[in-house]
């Protein structure tokens, strides 16, 4: 019996401030079984080092991925232990990577956190680097890609860029925590964030307490 083809979540991550929703993210569809294949931007490891103090570097990225995803919203290490052995990492500059074509298998992309940057890269189909090119190949693939804004105020500029995207039939999804699910803690209005991205993606989760139609539901524990 031949093995069956890996057709891994593509999660790319650009220079907003935001990194623990991409860490959530990425746990997430390890904990749902899915393969990920991981782009990390250039502005991106710039913001991962001011917010966690974690360098990831290509030449070292499963290690470095390993803490980054090991540590929880509220800076404390050791928290999370993910199987990190259906994860592929992916260089921001190689063009030549697989999920730059769109013959390459891939069930769609996860942009999280996005900057306003990135938004306009995208909608504008620049693709100046393999975070944009993926984002644009799963466009026009028809995959499902959603866009996780992390920016505010926001500016009429983007407003139109994501009016684009949504027209050209991505999920724009802005970083927006909710309290109805009760959140004690900082990691909670991270997962929920996380939890609604998978949603739009159709990844089964566990990461929030889901709205069942009854006041007060989020304050009574579970």
């Amino acid at each position: 019996m031949s093995q069956q083809r890996r057709r891994p979540w593509i999660v790319g991550v650009s220079g907003a401030s935001g990194t623990p929703f991409a860490a959530s993210v990425v746990r997430g569809l390890i904990a749902a079984g899915e393969d990920v294949d991981l782009v990390v931007s250039r502005a991106s490891r710039l913001t991962l080092l001011d917010e966690t103090g974690i360098a990831f570097r290509d030449g070292h990225w499963r290690d470095d991925l390993a803490s980054w995803l090991a540590r929880g919203a509220d800076g404390k290490p050791d928290t999370f232990d993910p199987d990190l052995s259906g994860v592929r990492h992916w260089p921001a500059g190689d063009l030549a990577a697989g999920p730059s074509s769109g013959s390459y298998p891939a069930k769609g992309m996860l942009i999280v956190p996005a900057s306003t940057a990135c938004v306009a890269g995208v909608a504008l189909g620049l693709s100046k680097d393999l975070l944009q090119r993926a984002a644009s190949v799963t466009l026009k693939e028809r995959r499902t890609l959603v866009v996780a804004v992390r920016e505010t105020p926001l500016s009429g500029a983007t407003l139109k860029q994501m009016v684009a995207l949504d027209e050209a039939g991505a999920v724009v999804l802005p970083a927006s925590p909710a309290f109805y699910a009760g959140a004690t803690h900082i990691q909670d209005l991270v997962d929920f964030v996380a939890g609604r991205v998978l949603d739009a993606a159709g990844v089964p989760h566990g990461l929030y307490r889901r709205w069942e139609g009854e006041l007060g539901g989020g304050s009574r524990t579970a």
